[in-house]
C-alpha cells in the first residue's frame, strides 16, 4: 500500500489528536501533533517570563528561537512519539489551562510559524505520516493526499476539554474553558499569518454528534479510497 500524508486541521478541542493517533496506530504511520510544538514554545515562554500577565514580549521569543530545540522521540513503552523540548519531556506541562490560554499569542508570530513549518515539512518528507494542527493542509502540506478539517460547536468542544481536564485532576470551571475555546477560535481564525481555515479540497467533518468510533471508521474509509 502506498504511503500518504494525512493532514488533519480544525478548531481546538475537536479531537484532532485522538483521531490522528488512532489512524497512525492502525496504519503504522508516524503521528505528529503540531499543536504540541506551539504549546512547547508557549511553555518555554512562560517559564522564561516572556509574558507579563497577558502581554507577550514577542521580541524575546523571536530572539530566543535559536535556543529552542524540538525533537520527536519514539517511546517504545507507549509505542508512540513524544515531543521533547531541549531534551525534556514536557507532554504533561503543555496540556494545562495556562498554556492553553496563551498558545494562540505564540502561534501568530510569523517567525515562530516559519520555524515550525520548516521542522514539520522535514519530518514529513518520507510520507507515511498523520499530522494534525491548524494549517497543515493549507500551508505545511498543501499537496497532502488526504486533507480533513474538523469542527464542532464551541459548547461541545468546551465540554470535552473540561471533562478531560477534570479527569486529569485539574481544578477548572466550564465557563472559563468555554471562554478559552471561543477566544482561541477568534485569534486562530483572524491572525494575519496562516489563519485557521479549511483547504479548498479538505473534507469537512462536524463531529458534534459523532462518536470516536464512528468518526474513525468514516475517515478510515476515506484513507482506503485515497490510497
Amino acid at each position: 500500500m502506498n504511503k500518504i500524508i494525512i493532514a488533519i486541521d480544525g478548531h481546538s478541542s475537536t479531537g484532532k489528536s485522538t483521531l490522528a493517533k488512532q489512524l497512525a496506530k492502525y496504519l503504522n504511520y508516524k503521528y505528529i501533533d503540531t499543536g504540541a510544538m506551539y504549546r512547547a514554545i508557549t511553555w518555554y515562554a512562560i517559564k522564561n517570563n516572556y509574558f507579563e500577565k497577558e502581554v507577550l514580549d514577542e521580541d524575546k521569543v523571536i530572539k530566543n528561537l535559536e535556543f529552542i530545540n524540538l525533537e520527536l522521540h519514539h517511546d517504545s513503552n507507549l509505542n508512540n512519539y513524544i515531543l521533547l523540548l531541549n531534551g525534556e519531556n514536557i507532554e504533561k506541562e503543555i496540556r494545562g489551562m495556562e498554556v492553553s490560554s496563551k498558545v494562540s499569542y505564540i502561534a501568530k508570530i510569523a517567525e515562530v510559524r516559519e520555524k515550525m513549518v520548516e521542522i514539520q515539512q522535514a519530518w514529513g518528507n518520507e510520507k507515511g505520516i498523520v499530522m494534525d494542527g491548524r494549517d497543515i493542509g493549507t500551508v505545511v502540506f498543501p499537496n497532502a493526499e488526504l486533507k480533513i478539517f474538523m469542527t464542532a460547536s464551541a459548547e461541545v468542544r468546551a465540554q470535552r476539554r473540561y471533562d478531560e481536564l477534570i479527569k486529569k485532576g485539574d481544578t477548572v470551571l466550564y465557563d472559563d474553558v468555554l471562554q478559552n475555546v471561543i477566544e482561541r477560535d477568534e485569534i486562530d481564525s483572524n491572525r494575519t499569518i496562516a489563519p485557521l481555515k479549511p483547504a479548498s479540497d479538505a473534507i469537512m467533518i462536524d463531529n458534534s454528534n459523532l462518536t470516536r468510533e464512528e468518526q474513525f471508521q468514516y475517515v478510515l474509509k476515506l484513507v482506503k479510497e485515497t490510497v
